[in-house]
Protein backbone atom coordinates (compact mmCIF):
# COMPACT_ATOMS: atom_id res chain seq x y z
CA UNK A 1 0.00 0.00 0.00
CA UNK A 2 1.35 3.34 -0.92
CA UNK A 3 1.87 5.95 1.75
CA UNK A 4 0.34 8.86 0.25
CA UNK A 5 -2.85 10.10 1.04
CA UNK A 6 -5.58 8.07 -0.38
CA UNK A 7 -7.29 11.09 -1.92
CA UNK A 8 -5.38 14.38 -2.39
CA UNK A 9 -7.54 17.44 -3.90
CA UNK A 10 -5.37 20.26 -5.70
CA UNK A 11 -7.50 23.45 -6.37
CA UNK A 12 -10.27 21.13 -7.63
CA UNK A 13 -13.03 22.67 -9.69
CA UNK A 14 -16.15 21.48 -11.31
CA UNK A 15 -19.22 23.07 -13.24
CA UNK A 16 -22.36 21.47 -14.48
CA UNK A 17 -24.53 23.31 -17.06
CA UNK A 18 -22.01 26.62 -16.58
CA UNK A 19 -22.65 26.82 -12.17
CA UNK A 20 -19.69 26.10 -10.39
CA UNK A 21 -20.56 22.88 -8.05
CA UNK A 22 -17.36 22.04 -6.44
CA UNK A 23 -14.73 25.24 -5.89
CA UNK A 24 -11.07 24.76 -5.94
CA UNK A 25 -11.40 22.67 -3.58
CA UNK A 26 -8.16 21.36 -1.56
CA UNK A 27 -6.89 19.17 0.93
CA UNK A 28 -5.30 15.44 1.50
CA UNK A 29 -7.13 12.36 3.67
CA UNK A 30 -4.98 10.36 4.34
CA UNK A 31 -6.86 8.14 6.38
CA UNK A 32 -8.00 4.63 5.98
CA UNK A 33 -11.75 5.32 6.55
CA UNK A 34 -12.98 8.66 5.35
CA UNK A 35 -15.94 10.06 6.37
CA UNK A 36 -17.84 12.33 3.66
CA UNK A 37 -20.75 15.03 4.83
CA UNK A 38 -22.57 17.44 3.85
CA UNK A 39 -26.12 19.31 3.68
CA UNK A 40 -28.32 18.39 0.18
CA UNK A 41 -26.21 20.48 -2.52
CA UNK A 42 -22.97 20.85 -0.57
CA UNK A 43 -21.35 18.84 -3.95
CA UNK A 44 -20.98 15.20 -2.02
CA UNK A 45 -22.08 13.45 -5.05
CA UNK A 46 -20.52 15.76 -7.53
CA UNK A 47 -17.44 14.83 -5.55
CA UNK A 48 -18.15 11.08 -5.74
CA UNK A 49 -18.57 11.55 -9.58
CA UNK A 50 -15.68 13.57 -10.31
CA UNK A 51 -12.95 10.94 -8.03
CA UNK A 52 -15.01 7.53 -10.31
CA UNK A 53 -13.91 9.65 -13.43
CA UNK A 54 -17.77 10.67 -14.45
CA UNK A 55 -17.27 14.80 -14.25
CA UNK A 56 -13.91 16.23 -15.85
CA UNK A 57 -12.87 18.71 -14.08
CA UNK A 58 -12.26 22.65 -15.60
CA UNK A 59 -9.47 22.94 -13.11
CA UNK A 60 -7.09 21.37 -10.51
CA UNK A 61 -7.31 18.31 -9.84
CA UNK A 62 -7.26 15.10 -7.44
CA UNK A 63 -5.56 11.72 -6.89
CA UNK A 64 -6.79 8.91 -5.42
CA UNK A 65 -4.31 6.07 -4.54
CA UNK A 66 -2.05 8.07 -5.88
CA UNK A 67 -3.49 7.96 -9.38
CA UNK A 68 -4.50 11.63 -11.25
CA UNK A 69 -8.31 11.29 -11.91
CA UNK A 70 -7.51 12.98 -15.33
CA UNK A 71 -4.51 11.06 -16.83
CA UNK A 72 -5.31 8.11 -14.84
CA UNK A 73 -8.65 7.12 -14.74
CA UNK A 74 -8.88 3.71 -16.48
CA UNK A 75 -6.18 2.16 -13.72
CA UNK A 76 -8.31 3.85 -10.89
CA UNK A 77 -11.62 1.85 -11.90
CA UNK A 78 -10.16 -1.05 -11.34
CA UNK A 79 -8.77 -0.40 -8.43
CA UNK A 80 -11.84 1.15 -7.32
CA UNK A 81 -15.50 -0.68 -5.82
CA UNK A 82 -18.51 1.77 -5.98
CA UNK A 83 -21.69 1.02 -3.85
CA UNK A 84 -23.68 3.51 -5.70
CA UNK A 85 -27.20 5.42 -3.87
CA UNK A 86 -29.34 4.56 -6.39
CA UNK A 87 -30.17 0.99 -7.49
CA UNK A 88 -29.00 -0.27 -10.88
CA UNK A 89 -30.38 -3.65 -11.01
CA UNK A 90 -31.57 -5.70 -14.20
CA UNK A 91 -34.68 -7.54 -12.15
CA UNK A 92 -34.39 -10.58 -14.46
CA UNK A 93 -31.03 -11.15 -13.30
CA UNK A 94 -30.30 -13.72 -10.40
CA UNK A 95 -28.00 -12.04 -7.55
CA UNK A 96 -24.85 -13.63 -8.32
CA UNK A 97 -24.53 -13.71 -11.86
CA UNK A 98 -25.03 -9.80 -11.74
CA UNK A 99 -22.11 -9.57 -9.37
CA UNK A 100 -20.44 -11.79 -11.87
CA UNK A 101 -21.32 -9.61 -14.58
CA UNK A 102 -20.39 -6.68 -12.37
CA UNK A 103 -17.26 -8.18 -11.76
CA UNK A 104 -16.02 -8.88 -15.34
CA UNK A 105 -17.25 -5.31 -16.10
CA UNK A 106 -14.48 -4.15 -13.42
CA UNK A 107 -11.70 -6.81 -15.02
CA UNK A 108 -12.14 -10.34 -13.70
CA UNK A 109 -11.95 -13.04 -16.37
CA UNK A 110 -15.36 -15.34 -16.23
CA UNK A 111 -14.59 -18.27 -14.27
CA UNK A 112 -12.85 -15.71 -11.59
CA UNK A 113 -15.73 -13.60 -11.74
CA UNK A 114 -17.86 -16.24 -10.91
CA UNK A 115 -16.00 -17.60 -8.26
CA UNK A 116 -15.32 -13.98 -6.81
CA UNK A 117 -19.48 -13.61 -7.01
CA UNK A 118 -19.67 -16.74 -4.82
CA UNK A 119 -17.70 -15.34 -2.08
CA UNK A 120 -19.05 -12.13 -1.99
CA UNK A 121 -22.61 -13.11 -1.54
CA UNK A 122 -21.96 -15.30 1.57
CA UNK A 123 -19.68 -12.79 2.84
CA UNK A 124 -22.56 -10.21 3.31
CA UNK A 125 -24.86 -12.83 4.34
CA UNK A 126 -27.31 -13.63 0.97
CA UNK A 127 -25.71 -16.95 0.18
CA UNK A 128 -29.34 -18.99 0.13
CA UNK A 129 -30.81 -15.82 -1.86
CA UNK A 130 -28.19 -15.90 -4.18
CA UNK A 131 -30.39 -17.61 -7.01
CA UNK A 132 -33.19 -15.39 -6.80
CA UNK A 133 -34.05 -12.84 -9.06
CA UNK A 134 -32.69 -9.41 -7.83
CA UNK A 135 -36.26 -7.88 -8.66
CA UNK A 136 -37.67 -10.61 -6.07
CA UNK A 137 -35.15 -9.26 -3.30
CA UNK A 138 -36.15 -6.81 -0.51
CA UNK A 139 -34.98 -3.12 -0.01
CA UNK A 140 -31.85 -4.78 2.53
CA UNK A 141 -30.71 -7.57 0.66
CA UNK A 142 -30.59 -5.25 -2.00
CA UNK A 143 -28.15 -3.04 -0.30
CA UNK A 144 -26.12 -5.94 0.69
CA UNK A 145 -26.06 -7.33 -2.95
CA UNK A 146 -24.88 -4.00 -3.98
CA UNK A 147 -22.07 -3.56 -1.42
CA UNK A 148 -21.35 -7.51 -2.62
CA UNK A 149 -20.47 -6.22 -6.39
CA UNK A 150 -18.67 -3.38 -4.98
CA UNK A 151 -16.33 -5.51 -3.36
CA UNK A 152 -16.30 -9.05 -5.33
CA UNK A 153 -13.07 -7.64 -7.55
CA UNK A 154 -10.94 -7.23 -4.98
CA UNK A 155 -11.12 -3.32 -4.57
CA UNK A 156 -8.29 -1.24 -2.77
CA UNK A 157 -10.68 1.39 -2.27
CA UNK A 158 -14.84 0.94 -1.14
CA UNK A 159 -16.82 4.02 -2.23
CA UNK A 160 -19.63 3.49 -0.19
CA UNK A 161 -22.88 6.40 -1.00
CA UNK A 162 -25.78 6.16 1.32
CA UNK A 163 -25.23 2.44 2.54
CA UNK A 164 -27.88 2.22 5.10
CA UNK A 165 -30.35 4.37 3.15
CA UNK A 166 -34.22 2.71 3.70
CA UNK A 167 -32.62 0.07 5.74
CA UNK A 168 -34.69 -1.41 9.13
CA UNK A 169 -32.14 -1.11 12.21
CA UNK A 170 -31.23 -4.87 12.23
CA UNK A 171 -30.50 -4.51 8.59
CA UNK A 172 -28.91 -0.99 9.33
CA UNK A 173 -26.83 -2.95 12.25
CA UNK A 174 -25.66 -5.79 9.85
CA UNK A 175 -24.31 -3.00 6.89
CA UNK A 176 -22.40 -1.16 9.54
CA UNK A 177 -20.90 -4.26 11.25
CA UNK A 178 -19.81 -5.30 7.62
CA UNK A 179 -18.27 -1.95 6.79
CA UNK A 180 -16.22 -1.94 9.80
CA UNK A 181 -15.13 -5.41 9.48
CA UNK A 182 -13.66 -4.27 5.85
CA UNK A 183 -12.30 -1.16 7.38
CA UNK A 184 -10.61 -3.30 10.16
CA UNK A 185 -9.11 -5.97 7.56
CA UNK A 186 -7.10 -3.20 6.82
CA UNK A 187 -6.72 -4.18 3.14
CA UNK A 188 -9.45 -1.93 1.81
CA UNK A 189 -9.75 2.17 2.86
CA UNK A 190 -13.42 3.51 2.62
CA UNK A 191 -14.66 7.01 1.50
CA UNK A 192 -18.25 6.52 2.85
CA UNK A 193 -20.58 9.86 1.80
CA UNK A 194 -24.09 9.58 4.29
CA UNK A 195 -26.60 11.82 5.36
CA UNK A 196 -26.79 10.37 8.95
CA UNK A 197 -23.48 11.24 11.18
CA UNK A 198 -24.26 7.99 13.80
CA UNK A 199 -22.95 6.13 10.41
CA UNK A 200 -19.93 7.96 9.92
CA UNK A 201 -18.91 8.33 13.46
CA UNK A 202 -19.06 4.78 14.10
CA UNK A 203 -17.38 3.57 10.69
CA UNK A 204 -14.67 6.31 10.07
CA UNK A 205 -11.89 7.73 11.57
CA UNK A 206 -11.72 11.21 9.25
CA UNK A 207 -14.49 13.74 7.99
CA UNK A 208 -14.55 16.01 5.18
CA UNK A 209 -17.30 18.17 5.25
CA UNK A 210 -18.82 20.18 2.61
CA UNK A 211 -20.64 23.47 2.41
CA UNK A 212 -22.00 25.27 -0.84
CA UNK A 213 -19.07 23.65 -2.98
CA UNK A 214 -16.59 23.82 -0.71
CA UNK A 215 -14.89 22.70 2.13
CA UNK A 216 -15.86 23.15 5.53
CA UNK A 217 -14.24 21.26 7.59
CA UNK A 218 -11.70 18.78 7.14
CA UNK A 219 -10.97 16.77 10.51
CA UNK A 220 -9.14 13.24 12.19
CA UNK A 221 -11.99 12.38 14.47
CA UNK A 222 -9.53 10.08 16.53
CA UNK A 223 -7.21 13.26 16.99
CA UNK A 224 -9.86 15.32 18.14
CA UNK A 225 -11.02 12.78 20.47
CA UNK A 226 -7.80 12.68 21.93
CA UNK A 227 -7.11 16.34 22.07
CA UNK A 228 -10.46 16.85 24.08
CA UNK A 229 -9.16 14.65 26.77
CA UNK A 230 -7.93 17.50 28.72
CA UNK A 231 -11.30 19.62 28.56
CA UNK A 232 -12.82 18.80 32.08
CA UNK A 233 -16.55 19.52 32.92
CA UNK A 234 -16.44 18.95 37.42
CA UNK A 235 -19.59 19.62 39.51
CA UNK A 236 -18.85 20.71 42.54
CA UNK A 237 -19.23 22.14 46.36
CA UNK A 238 -17.59 25.21 47.69
CA UNK A 239 -15.63 25.63 44.04
CA UNK A 240 -15.09 30.12 44.42
CA UNK A 241 -12.70 32.37 43.47
CA UNK A 242 -9.81 31.09 45.22
CA UNK A 243 -10.36 27.22 43.73
CA UNK A 244 -9.77 28.72 40.12
CA UNK A 245 -7.23 30.54 40.98
CA UNK A 246 -5.34 27.96 42.59
CA UNK A 247 -6.45 25.87 39.11
CA UNK A 248 -5.18 28.41 37.63
CA UNK A 249 -1.46 28.33 38.71
CA UNK A 250 -1.50 25.00 37.59
CA UNK A 251 -1.53 26.47 34.38
CA UNK A 252 -5.21 25.65 33.81
CA UNK A 253 -7.85 27.07 31.95
CA UNK A 254 -10.85 27.77 33.64
CA UNK A 255 -14.35 29.46 33.73
CA UNK A 256 -16.67 28.94 36.70
CA UNK A 257 -20.32 28.77 36.18
CA UNK A 258 -23.08 28.67 38.72
CA UNK A 259 -24.04 25.45 41.65
CA UNK A 260 -19.82 25.12 41.98
CA UNK A 261 -19.39 23.99 38.16
CA UNK A 262 -16.99 24.28 36.42
CA UNK A 263 -14.87 24.09 33.54
CA UNK A 264 -11.12 23.60 32.43
CA UNK A 265 -9.08 22.91 30.04
CA UNK A 266 -6.07 21.16 31.22
CA UNK A 267 -2.10 21.38 29.87
CA UNK A 268 -0.26 18.36 29.49
CA UNK A 269 1.98 18.51 32.53
CA UNK A 270 -1.12 18.58 34.19
CA UNK A 271 -2.38 15.07 35.96
CA UNK A 272 -6.34 14.66 37.57
CA UNK A 273 -4.36 13.71 40.60
CA UNK A 274 -3.58 17.71 41.22
CA UNK A 275 -7.02 18.68 40.74
CA UNK A 276 -8.33 16.27 44.25
CA UNK A 277 -5.17 17.79 45.08
CA UNK A 278 -6.07 21.45 44.99
CA UNK A 279 -9.54 20.96 45.96
CA UNK A 280 -9.01 19.30 49.54
CA UNK A 281 -6.34 22.50 50.06
CA UNK A 282 -9.40 24.15 49.22
CA UNK A 283 -12.07 22.61 51.10
CA UNK A 284 -13.60 22.05 47.64
CA UNK A 285 -15.46 18.60 47.21
CA UNK A 286 -15.28 17.78 43.76
CA UNK A 287 -19.03 15.18 43.18
CA UNK A 288 -18.83 14.87 39.56
CA UNK A 289 -15.75 15.05 36.67
CA UNK A 290 -16.55 14.06 32.95
CA UNK A 291 -14.31 14.33 30.07
CA UNK A 292 -16.34 16.32 27.22
CA UNK A 293 -15.75 15.18 23.99
CA UNK A 294 -16.80 16.95 20.64
CA UNK A 295 -19.48 14.55 19.09
CA UNK A 296 -19.60 14.29 15.36
CA UNK A 297 -23.02 16.74 15.77
CA UNK A 298 -20.50 19.16 17.30
CA UNK A 299 -17.90 19.27 14.64
CA UNK A 300 -21.05 19.47 11.82
CA UNK A 301 -22.40 22.12 13.19
CA UNK A 302 -19.52 23.82 14.06
CA UNK A 303 -18.45 24.00 9.93
CA UNK A 304 -22.28 24.77 9.38
CA UNK A 305 -21.54 27.75 11.43
CA UNK A 306 -19.27 29.18 9.56
CA UNK A 307 -19.70 32.33 7.93
CA UNK A 308 -17.57 30.86 4.58
CA UNK A 309 -15.99 27.57 4.70
CA UNK A 310 -12.11 27.03 4.11
CA UNK A 311 -9.90 24.77 2.57
CA UNK A 312 -7.55 23.33 4.34
CA UNK A 313 -4.68 20.10 5.12
CA UNK A 314 -4.71 18.08 8.21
Amino acid sequence: MSMRATIELEGLQVQLGGRTILDRLTGALPGRSIGLLGPNGSGKSTLINTLLGFYAPVSGTARVLGLDICTGAAELRSLVGYMPENDAFIASMTGVHFVRYMAEISGLPPEEAMERAHEAFFYVGLGEARYRKLGTYSLGMKQLTKLAQAIAHGPRLLVLDEPTNGMDPPARKRMIELIREIRDAGEICLLLSSHLLRDVEETCDEVLILRNGRIAALCNLEEERRADRKFLEMETVGADGDFTSALEKLGCECAAYGSGRVKLVMPESVEIRELYRVAAEQGVQIRRMNHRRDSLEDIFLNAMEQTGAVNGRI
